[in-house]
């Protein structure tokens, strides 16, 4: 089962939610920084993503092409640290955002399509 959270990277820890801004407003999905403090995961926010898929880990962990995305975004570690999710449903992203900060985050299906939608 995905943890919704940021497995590594800046933000380290935090949450990642579904959650409605007003009651007229769609769903967008929302990284909790602090106890009231938010920001959406959207192409307002997000510079760049990329899934991390089975080939991706694979490559990483025999160090063949650990430059991918991952140690592009994160380095090694981070990337490492999100290698073990292999439950139908979980996605995991290295995200770039567009202060800088880079983050990979680990969501489960339902997330991951409504990120998916925001980013277009």
């Amino acid at each position: 089962m995905a943890r919704n959270k940021v497995i590594a990277g800046d933000y380290e820890g935090k949450n990642i939610m579904i959650s409605q801004q007003s009651f007229f407003s769609k769903q967008e999905v929302f990284l909790f920084t602090g106890f009231t403090k938010k920001f959406p995961l959207n192409k307002e926010t997000v510079e760049s993503y990329e899934l991390i898929t089975e080939e991706h880990r694979k490559s990483a962990v025999s160090g063949v092409s650990r430059g991918l995305v991952g140690g592009v975004l994160l380095g090694p570690v981070g990337l490492l640290a999100g290698l073990s999710a292999k439950n139908i449903g979980t996605h995991i992203l290295a995200i770039e955002f567009k202060d800088g900060k880079k983050s990979l985050i680990e969501v489960n299906e339902k997330i991951y399509n409504l990120f998916l939608q925001k980013m277009f």
